[in-house]
């Protein structure tokens, strides 16, 4: 398989169709040799099923896991940390993690639980975990979904499961799309398995699965995102991350020479995904500093409700939300940062219900 191939696989029979997909990928001959520390890194965000749209489906792992063990490849582990605010440990026994652990004889690796160590990437120092210096060959196995605060995620941003919580709050204070695409040439991903299944194509966290059966292969992370935009109906400029990305010599976004490939069919037709913009709607009520994906993960859909129900046009005020509102003080606060504002929800992060009834409870009062 190329850099420059995408290939796609449909059906539901997830776990034979990843073998089917690797098969024709041909990556075993991408794998220097038998004795190659092979990472498998899925997308095990948050507390919730694959079904629900925001974690990776554990039949496409058992997938990549059976073809390799097929294949004589003995080295393997899972590695992953979920975001802020959310246990790895208990978010993998949740997503049957811990099951394919068990059942495969392979380690998984709480990256929340690793220690951390400097890199110069591409003349930004991040923190890595220290597990990602015992893998030689890694498998990308991220979600396709949208993302309240990056538009999208996938093949890129899911390398930020691969660092110390403590980084995941700098890169926010960062800007989120520099250390983004500076952790993409830190970290080489050697092969992706992109879960387009059922992911929410508005928020990270799931919540509204948008179901399309869908695997895809392919060896460039940033073509691989960019195609991700034309998908989910955005320019690629408007996810500042990746042209940057492409910038630092992680990959190409130039979608113009990409070859897309559909298994069983002799051409390709596109594919035409819902135009999804419940993040937009409700962005405006929020005023956004530096905050953590999480916190403001949990913010946006619980707008989206309020919304629906008529509730958020009460609003007389923005939302405060971010790592920037600390020591400040102001009207309306969500998290802890804002601990200081006139009324806050304590919390880091509090949880989408905690939100609900707190703005609820708001908007009725100053109805």
């Amino acid at each position: 398989m190329e850099k420059n191939q995408i290939l796609k696989i449909y059906g539901t029979d997830y776990k034979e169709m990843t073998k089917e997909l690797l098969k024709e990928a041909g990556l075993a001959a991408l794998v220097p040799d038998k004795n190659t520390r092979i990472g498998i890194k899925p997308n095990l965000v948050s507390g919730s099923t694959a079904d629900y749209g925001a974690t990776t489906h554990p039949e496409v792992v058992a997938g990549i896991i059976e073809y390799l063990q097929e294949r004589g490849f003995e080295k393997i582990c899972m590695l992953e940390g979920s975001w802020v605010g959310d246990s790895t440990a208990q978010v993998m026994e949740l997503c049957g993690y811990q099951k394919l652990s068990e059942e495969y004889g392979i380690p998984f690796y709480d990256m929340q639980r690793e220690k951390g160590y400097k890199k110069d990437c591409a003349g930004m120092e991040l923190e890595l975990c220290s597990r990602v210096k015992q893998v030689d060959f890694l498998i990308n196995v991220p979600v396709l979904k949208g993302h309240c605060q990056t538009k999208i995620t996938c093949a890129l941003k899911n390398m930020k499961g691969l660092i110390p919580n403590r980084e995941k709050r700098r890169f926010h204070s960062l800007g989120l799309h520099k250390p983004i695409a500076h952790l993409n040439a830190g970290i080489r991903q050697d092969f992706i398995v992109v879960d387009h299944i059922c992911g929410d194509l508005d928020f990270e966290d799931g919540g509204n699965p948008v179901v399309r059966n869908c695997v895809m292969a392919a060896r460039d992370p940033v073509l691989t995102d960019a195609y991700v935009c034309r998908l989910l109906h955005y320019e690629t400029r408007e996810v500042p991350y990746i042209e940057l990305a492409e910038e630092l010599g992680a990959g190409s976004a130039d979608l113009g020479r990409a070859e897309i490939r559909i298994l069983g069919q002799s051409s390709w037709e596109g594919e035409q995904l819902p135009y999804a913009r419940k993040t937009v709607e409700v962005q405006d009520a929020v005023e956004e500093v530096e905050s953590c994906s999480a916190c403001y993960g949990y913010l946006i859909p619980a707008l989206a409700r309020l919304k629906e129900e008529g509730f958020l046009e009460r609003l007389d005020t923005k939302i405060c939300i971010g790592q920037g509102y600390r020591g400040k003080k102001g009207k309306l606060g969500i998290g802890s940062c804002t601990v200081g504002f006139a009324r806050s929800l304590k919390g880091c992060p509090p949880t989408e219900e905690e939100i609900y009834g707190f703005m609820k409870q708001y908007l009725t009062e100053n109805s």
